[in-house]
């Protein structure tokens, strides 16, 4: 399923569309950037793809404290990671 818009500019795809998975969720890609959430259904997928594009578009809070951020939001306790790994892309 897909759902765009016409392009009367012809500056490229926009819309949004749907694939269903072999797992039975759905993923959300967005023509124009080409990226992508899922979810296991339409709206969940929608909804996480909205709040990609606002962080991609500079939309967001930067995360103050790093380690309070992966134990009380990821429940991932920072002294357990090892130091030669490195942060998520996110928390640099």
């Amino acid at each position: 399923m897909a759902s765009a818009t016409d392009d009367p500019e012809g500056d490229g795809p926009d819309g949004v569309e749907f694939v269903r998975e072999d797992n039975g969720t759905l993923t959300a890609r967005d023509l124009e950037t080409g990226l992508a959430r899922g979810a296991d259904s339409r709206a969940a997928a929608l909804a996480q793809l909205a709040e990609v594009l606002e962080l991609h578009e500079g939309g967001g809070e930067d995360i103050e404290n790093p380690d309070e951020f992966l134990r009380e939001e990821l429940d991932i306790d920072p002294d357990e990671r090892d130091d030669d790994d490195p942060l998520p892309e996110f928390l640099r």
